[in-house]
C-alpha cells in the first residue's frame, strides 16, 4: 500500500455550517447538502439550500453535461486520484442524534475517458458499499442511517478499482425521534436498500417538503431491471385525498400513505433486487385504509415469503390494527434475513371479501459497524493540535478502510499503528505526547522539523525498531532507557541540540546510530566497539555491493558484444524454456497410441482430434494440425504449445506433448471422456446427457478458475481469445476444463490491450474488439457472459430460429427479456423446476454484466466467480437450511406478533442477542 500521495479533509464543525448555509436553513436544523464542486450556494426547487465544497484545497472539479438533468448539484462533480489512498469528508454532528447520510454520484463522463468508475465508500472506518458505475448517465445513490456516538462523522472514497473516484453531492438528514430506533443500533448501521411508494400517480419521487425529514420514496411506476417486476393481474391503483393519521412524525408522510395498490384477485405478488443483500435486515412495511369499505366488507390478508413458513401467520386486518380507516398501521420486521432477489406476495385470507392493500415498504440491511484502529483516539488528539497543515487533514479511521498517507498499520484483527512517518512536516514545540501511546510502534520518523525539548521516555515501546530524530533542536541528555529497547535497531539523533554523554546501554548495543552534530555531546565510554563496528561494515558492504554493479554491467556489454546463437531455421517453440514441461513424443508412438488416427473425437478450426491410449494406459487426445492453410496453422501450433508448456491449472486441460515428424504438427492432451460443454446443452446428445442447473453452475464455477488463471496467474497474462462451450470440456468425473488456446495472446505488460488481428468466434466475438482491435481480458469476459447465458437458456450464442423476428443472438434476446424481468422466459425448459429463482437471477444479471458493450463496465472474472460460488451456495440450500435453524430458534424463544415481528437473525457476522430481538411495537 502507498503511503506517499496526497489526501484531502473538508472538516465542517457546526459553527462552520451555520456560517456556509442561507438563513432560510434555519427552518431545517441541522440539514446539510453539499455541492460537490460547486461553486456557490443555491436554493433549489425544493426548498433546499445547498452549499459548495470550495473549502477543500484537494481533488479537482469538473462540469459535466447529462440530458434531462437539469438540477443545478449535478452539474459538477468532484473527483481525486486512483491511488490507495482515501479522500473524506467530515461534518459536525449532535451526539446520540439518529441521521440519514446520503451520498449521490453521476459520472457524466467527466474525464472525457469513458472509463465508468468503480470505488469504494466508507463512513469512518466500516466500509459502507461498493460504487460500480455502469451508465454514465444515471444516479446512483446511497443511503445510511446511523446513531451518532461522536461529534463528527467522516465519508470517504478509497480503493478505486476503475477510473478515478467521485462524487456528486453529500447530504446529511437528522431524524427528531425514534423511528429508526434498533435493539441492535450501537453494533450496525441500516443501510437503505428500498424506500417504496406504492400506488404512485407518476415517477417522480416523494421527498421534501411533502416529507419534512427528506427521505426519498421512490415511485412504484419507475422503470429499471428487475424492480418490482412479477405484479399479479387485478393489480389496482388507489388513491384519496382525505388526510392519513401517521401519528409519529418520522413515519411516511401523507402523500406516500393516499396511495395504495390492491390485489383485486386477491394476491398482490412482486419480485425485486434488494442492494447489499442476502443477510439480516430491518423492513417494515405501512398500511392505512384509504377505500370506503361497507359494513359487510372485510379486508384481510398474509404476507408470504417463499422458504419463510412462519412470515405467513400473521394476518393483517388493517381497519382493526390501525383502529379506523385513513389511519397507519406499520407491521414489520426488525431482525430479518432477506435474499439478493426478494420475491413475495400478499394475499387474501379466505375469510376476506377483499384483495390486499399496500401503500408503501422500506428495506435496509444492517452493516456491521467497524471498531475502528486502537489508535484512533490517540492519533484524532495528535492531529488535534496541527489542525492547520495539510497532513493533519485526512479524516476518518487512521487506518481503516486506507491508512492516512504519513503512517502505517498493521493488518490485524484490530489494526495498530506500526509506523509515523513526519519527516519534514513542519512540527514544532516538544515531541507529542500521544506519540508514547502507542504501544505497537516499531518506526518514528521525525526529522527535519523543528522539534524543541527533551526526548521522551519510550521504555513502553518494545516493538520499536527505527527512530528518526535527526535535524531538528532537540535538547537535553539521550535517555538511557533507549538501550533497554529490545528491538532498537536505528537510531539517528545527529544535528540537535543534545547534551550529556551517550549512554553505555546505547554505545553497547548492536545497532546503526549517528550523534554527530551535537555540540555538546560527549561520545562516552563503551566496553565494547560494537557499534562502531556496524558503521564499518555498512561502508564495505556499501563498496561491495557497488562493485557487483559495475562487474554486472562489464558482463551485461560483453553479453551483447558476443550475442547466443540459435540454431537456423528452429521453430520459435522448440527451445528449452518450452520443452522444459512437455514430452516429445515420436510418429510412431502416436500412431500405435491411436491405432493409425482411427478413432475421431472432434474437429475445430486447428484440425481434427483423435483418442489414443498409450503403452502405459494413459488415455490421450491428440490433434493433428490439417494441412490446409498451413501457415497460420504452424503459427497457432507454434503459439499453443509455448502457452501450454507453462501453464498448469486443475481447470486448464492438462498438455502432454507434441510431435513434428514428416511434416506434420501434432499436440497431445489428456483425453477428456465427456466431451464438449456444448454437448450437454444442446444438440443431439443433450437430452440424455443433459445436466442439471447445480451442475452447471459448477462447470461454470471452474471454467471461471480457468480463466481467473490466465488472466492473473500467469507472467504476462493470457488471453484465452476463443471461449465457447465447445472449448470447455468434462472430465470422467464431470469437472470442467478450458482447452483450446490456438487463437491465444500473451498480454503485453505496461499495456492496457493487444493491438491484433480480430480472431473468434462468431457469437462469443467481444463487440469492442471487433470494432477496435484492442484485445483486453475484458474481451475473454464478454464470452465468457455469453456461456452463462447459454447456461441458463440451454440455447447456441447464435441462431436463426430461436430468439424471434429480427434476433439471431443470445445476448440481445436474454438482455430483453431479463431487463424486463422475465427470466422465466429464457430458462432452459429441461431444468424444470429444479432450481433456485434467486441464484438464477444472480447468474442472469452476472452475464448481462459480463457483455456490457465497452470492456470498462464489464467485470473481472473474480467477480464473476465471487457471484457463482454465490449461487451455488444458495442452491445447495445454505440459506433454506440458515431460515430453517432461525425459525426453530424463534419458536423457542419468541411467538410472532404484529406489530414487531422477528424472524431471529441467521448471519454469523450478526452478534444479535436474541434477548432483544423479541417482538415488540415500535
Amino acid at each position: 500500500m502507498g503511503f506517499n500521495s496526497v489526501c484531502f479533509l473538508l472538516f465542517f464543525t457546526a459553527v462552520v455550517v451555520a456560517v456556509n448555509l442561507d438563513i432560510t436553513t434555519a427552518q431545517i436544523p441541522g440539514f446539510v447538502s453539499l455541492d460537490c464542486g460547486g461553486q456557490s450556494n443555491f436554493t433549489d426547487e425544493l426548498g433546499l439550500n445547498w452549499t459548495p465544497d470550495n473549502q477543500i484545497i484537494y481533488g479537482i472539479t469538473s462540469n459535466i453535461s447529462v440530458t434531462n438533468e437539469t438540477r443545478q448539484q449535478y452539474q459538477t462533480v468532484r473527483y481525486f486520484p486512483a491511488d490507495n489512498r482515501k479522500y473524506c469528508y467530515t461534518f459536525g454532528i449532535k451526539t446520540r442524534t439518529r441521521y440519514l447520510i446520503r451520498a449521490t454520484f453521476l459520472y457524466g463522463n467527466f474525464d472525457n475517458n469513458n472509463v465508468y468508475p468503480k470505488f469504494d465508500i466508507s463512513m469512518g472506518p466500516t466500509r459502507w458499499a461498493t460504487i460500480v458505475i455502469s451508465d454514465a448517465n444515471t444516479i446512483e445513490s446511497q443511503e445510511l442511517i446511523f446513531l451518532a456516538s461522536s461529534e463528527t462523522v467522516s465519508i470517504c472514497l478509497s480503493n478505486a478499482t476503475t477510473g478515478q473516484p467521485f462524487i456528486s453531492t453529500l447530504e446529511l438528514r437528522p431524524f427528531n425521534g425514534s423511528i429508526y430506533l434498533t435493539p441492535f443500533e450501537n453494533q450496525f448501521f441500516l443501510s437503505v436498500s428500498v424506500r417504496i411508494n406504492f400506488g404512485a400517480e407518476n415517477e417522480d419521487p416523494v421527498r421534501f417538503p411533502d416529507d419534512p425529514f427528506d427521505r426519498i420514496w421512490e415511485s412504484d411506476l419507475v422503470k429499471k431491471a428487475n424492480y418490482l417486476v412479477d405484479v399479479a393481474a387485478g393489480t389496482d391503483r388507489v388513491s384519496t385525498d382525505l388526510p392519513i393519521d401517521i401519528g409519529k412524525d418520522e413515519q411516511p408522510p401523507q402523500k406516500v400513505m393516499q396511495t395504495a395498490v390492491v390485489g383485486r384477485n386477491g394476491n398482490l405478488t412482486y419480485r425485486m433486487n434488494l442492494d447489499g443483500f442476502p443477510g439480516p435486515g430491518w423492513a417494515y412495511t405501512y398500511f392505512a385504509e384509504i377505500e370506503d369499505l361497507g359494513p359487510t366488507k372485510t379486508r384481510k390478508f398474509r404476507l408470504v415469503l417463499p422458504g419463510d413458513p412462519e412470515v405467513s401467520k400473521a394476518v393483517v386486518n388493517i381497519q382493526e390494527n390501525a383502529q379506523g380507516t385513513h389511519r397507519l398501521y406499520e407491521p414489520g420486521y426488525p431482525n430479518i434475513t432477506l435474499p439478493f432477489v426478494l420475491s413475495f406476495k400478499f394475499g387474501k385470507t379466505s375469510d376476506s371479501s377483499e384483495g390486499p392493500l399496500v401503500n408503501a415498504i422500506e428495506i435496509s440491511k444492517y452493516l456491521k459497524i467497524s471498531d475502528g484502529s486502537l489508535d484512533g483516539e490517540v492519533a484524532a488528539n495528535l492531529v488535534s493540535g496541527y489542525k492547520l497543515l495539510d497532513w493533519a487533514q485526512e479524516g476518518g479511521d487512521p487506518c481503516l478502510p486506507v491508512a492516512w498517507s504519513w503512517l502505517e498499520c498493521n493488518l490485524d484483527r484490530e489494526p495498530k499503528i506500526i509506523s509515523i512517518k513526519l519527516s519534514g512536516k513542519n512540527l514544532t514545540g516538544s515531541i507529542p505526547s500521544d506519540l508514547t501511546k502507542l504501544n505497537g510502534l516499531e518506526q518514528l520518523w521525525l526529522d527535519g522539523n523543528a522539534l524543541t525539548g527533551p526526548i521522551p521516555d519510550f521504555s513502553g515501546f518494545p516493538n520499536l525498531k527505527i527512530i528518526h530524530l535527526e535535524n531538528n533542536q532537540l535538547s537535553g541528555d539521550i535517555p538511557s532507557s533507549l538501550g533497554d529497547l529490545p528491538n532498537l535497531s536505528q537510531l539517528y539523533l545527529q544535528n540537535n541540540m543534545l547534551t550529556g554523554e551517550v549512554p553505555s546501554s546505547l554505545l553497547n548495543k548492536n545497532l546503526v546510530s549517528n550523534y554527530t552534530g551535537n555540540t555538546n555531546l560527549r561520545s562516552g565510554s563503551s566496553g565494547g566497539r560494537r557499534n562502531r563496528n556496524i558503521f564499518i561494515g555498512l561502508g564495505v558492504g556499501a563498496a561491495a555491493l557497488f562493485l557487483g554493479f559495475i562487474t554486472s554491467c562489464l558482463l551485461l556489454r560483453q553479453r551483447k558484444k558476443y550475442p547466443k546463437t540459435e540454431p537456423k531455421n528452429a521453430m520459435p517453440v522448440m527451445n528449452n524454456a518450452a520443452n522444459e514441461a512437455a514430452q516429445s513424443f515420436t510418429l510412431s508412438e502416436l500412431r500405435s497410441a491411436t491405432k493409425n488416427f482411427e478413432k475421431k473425437v472432434g474437429s475445430g478450426g486447428f484440425g481434427t482430434v483423435y483418442y489414443g491410449k498409450l503403452h502405459d494406459g494413459k488415455e490421450i487426445a491428440v490433434k493433428l494440425l490439417e494441412n490446409s492453410n498451413v501457415y497460420q496453422g504452424k503459427k497457432e501450433f507454434a503459439n499453443e504449445v509455448t502457452l501450454l508448456s507453462r501453464i498448469h491449472h486443475r481447470n486448464l486441460v492438462q498438455f502432454l506433448g507434441f510431435c513434428q515428424e514428416e511434416g506434420k504438427d501434432i499436440l497431445v492432451y489428456e483425453f477428456m471422456h465427456n466431451g464438449t460443454l456444448k454437448e450437454h446443452l444442446y444438440g443431439p446428445l443433450a437430452r440424455e446427457r443433459g445436466i442439471k442447473w447445480l451442475k452447471r453452475l459448477e462447470v461454470a464455477e471452474e471454467s471461471a478458475k480457468g480463466i481467473e488463471y490466465l488472466h492473473t496467474g500467469c507472467v504476462p497474462s493470457i488471453i484465452h481469445r476463443d471461449l465457447k462451450t465447445s472449448n470447455i470440456l468434462l472430465d470422467k468425473n464431470m469437472r470442467a476444463k478450458v482447452s483450446d488456446f490456438g487463437l491465444s495472446k500473451l498480454a503485453v505488460d505496461g499495456t492496457s490491450h493487444v493491438s491484433s488481428i480480430v480472431r473468434g468466434t462468431l457469437g462469443y466475438l467481444d463487440p469492442e474488439y471487433y470494432i477496435s482491435n484492442r484485445l483486453t481480458d475484458k474481451s475473454d469476459i464478454y464470452s465468457f457472459g455469453v456461456i452463462l447465458l447459454e447456461l441458463i437458456s440451454g440455447q447456441e450464442a447464435i441462431s436463426n430460429v430461436s430468439f424471434g423476428v429480427n434476433c439471431r443472438n443470445i445476448v440481445q434476446w436474454a438482455k430483453m427479456h431479463i431487463e424486463n424481468g422475465d427470466i422465466q422466459g429464457i430458462i432452459d425448459p429441461a431444468l424444470g423446476n429444479e432450481y433456485d429463482i434467486q441464484s438464477m437471477w444472480k447468474i442472469a444479471e452476472k452475464a448481462l454484466m459480463c457483455v456490457q458493450p465497452h470492456g470498462n463496465m464489464r467485470p473481472t472474472m473474480s467477480e464473476v466467480i465471487k457471484e457463482i460460488q454465490d449461487a451455488i451456495s444458495i442452491e445447495r440450500g445454505v440459506v433454506a437450511a440458515a431460515r430453517e435453524h432461525s425459525s426453530d430458534e424463534m419458536s423457542r424463544h419468541s411467538m410472532l406478533q404484529m406489530g414487531s415481528l422477528d424472524l431471529g437473525a441467521n448471519d454469523q457476522d450478526l452478534s444479535i442477542d436474541e434477548s432483544f430481538a423479541r417482538p415488540g411495537p415500535r
